[in-house]
Formats: structure tokens, sequence, C-alpha cells
């Protein structure tokens, strides 16, 4: 009998009070998740989840003085993912949420079911950038120098640009997860980039004719 999966731990950081507890009874009613902290203001946040070492946290756009570009500044490096669910984003803070490593960007009007599949998949390592978003980061190539990529790293970031796994990819190109986790660490060093929305960002950006 195989283990059921462990629950995804959550912080939630968000300073509309109502909105904030209403996704912890939400979530907390689900056995996937697990919610391990929570606040409204961004400098208690910082110390609780670097101590706490959250699988995903859950940042409002804005909160109070501070904006999830703040967070995503200081974040702790024991962040884990960084999911911003938002009634609103301005595109340019968005694109920069994007540059900080950001994993989605998710509206606050999607459905329950919708938030959580965000959540999971964001959990699992995937980049969900709404399609608007992206489409402003295409641009003509900075003029530098461009790296060139194998066959099989181009594959796997197809896989990525198609939202998918690193079990997903492997499962595509018959390889295992830990292969397609060394080649995702070569391209990271390639490309200079820290995160998989990073990288999302360059390739669209400057390769998107190589994929």
């Amino acid at each position: 009998m195989t283990d059921a999966p462990a629950a995804i731990r959550l912080y939630l950081l968000d300073d509309h009070t109502l909105f904030r507890e209403g996704l912890l009874r939400l979530l907390a009613a689900d056995p996937r998740f697990v919610v391990v902290g929570q606040s409204g203001l961004l400098e208690p946040a910082l110390a609780e989840i670097a101590a706490l070492r959250p699988d995903v946290v859950i940042v409002d756009y804005e909160l109070g003085a501070h904006t999830a570009l703040d967070f995503m500044r200081r974040r702790p490096s024991q962040a884990g993912a960084a999911l911003v669910v938002t009634a609103g984003v301005p595109e340019r803070d968005a694109l920069e949420l994007i540059r900080l490593g950001v994993c989605g960007i998710c509206r606050k009007e999607v459905s329950t079911d919708e938030l959580k599949a965000s959540i999971h998949a964001v959990a699992l390592g995937q980049v969900l950038i709404e399609q608007r978003y992206l489409q402003s980061i295409v641009a003509a190539s900075s003029g530098q120098d461009r790296v060139s990529f194998t066959e099989r790293e181009r594959a796997v970031l197809r896989g990525l640009l198609q939202g998918h796994s690193n079990k997903q990819i492997a499962r595509q190109l018959g390889s295992s997860e830990s292969a397609i986790k060394a080649s995702f660490q070569q391209l990271f060093n390639k490309l200079d980039v820290r995160s998989r929305s990073q990288l999302v960002m360059v390739v669209i950006q400057q390769y998107g004719d190589l994929i």
C-alpha cells in the first residue's frame, strides 16, 4: 500500500483579515493542505516563514504599507514557492514579480477548485503566470550573445512552458525526476537565473524562436 503524499505546508500573508481567515478555513478543511502560519504584516511574517519553512507562501499583492514586491525582495530562502493571490496587480509590478522569482499570480475571484489546483501546481514546481503577463515579456532580444541548448534542454524547456511538473516532463522524455532536476539546474546556471519563473521569462524574451 502506497503512503499518502504529505500535506502541502502553507503560510498565508494577507492584510485583509476576513479574506485570510476565510482562506484559512477553506484550506484547513482539505487534508491535502496544512496552514502552518498566517499574518497580515510583512515584518513578523518574514521571521515566521524563515522558522516554519512552508512549501508555499500565499501572498496578497497589497500588504498595507508594503506590497508583494517587498516580500519577494526580502523573502527568506526557506520560503518555498510564492503564489500571489490578488484582486489585481499592475502589469509593471507583475513583470517585476516574475523577475524576482514568483511561481504564480492568481486572481482572488477564481473558484476554490482553481485556487487549490494552483497551490498544488506551484508546490510541485510548476509556474502559473497569466498569459497576458507572459505576452508582455515577449520583446526583442537584448542584443547580448545567446547561449545554445542541447535537444534535451529544449525538450525540458518546452515542458516548462507548457506548465508541466518535473514528474510530467520526466514521463514525456522517458527519464527520471532527478535527471530533470539536474537539467533545470544546468539551465539555471547557463542562463544565470534562480527560479523556474525567471527561466520562463528569459526563455520567452530571448529564446522563444529556439524552443
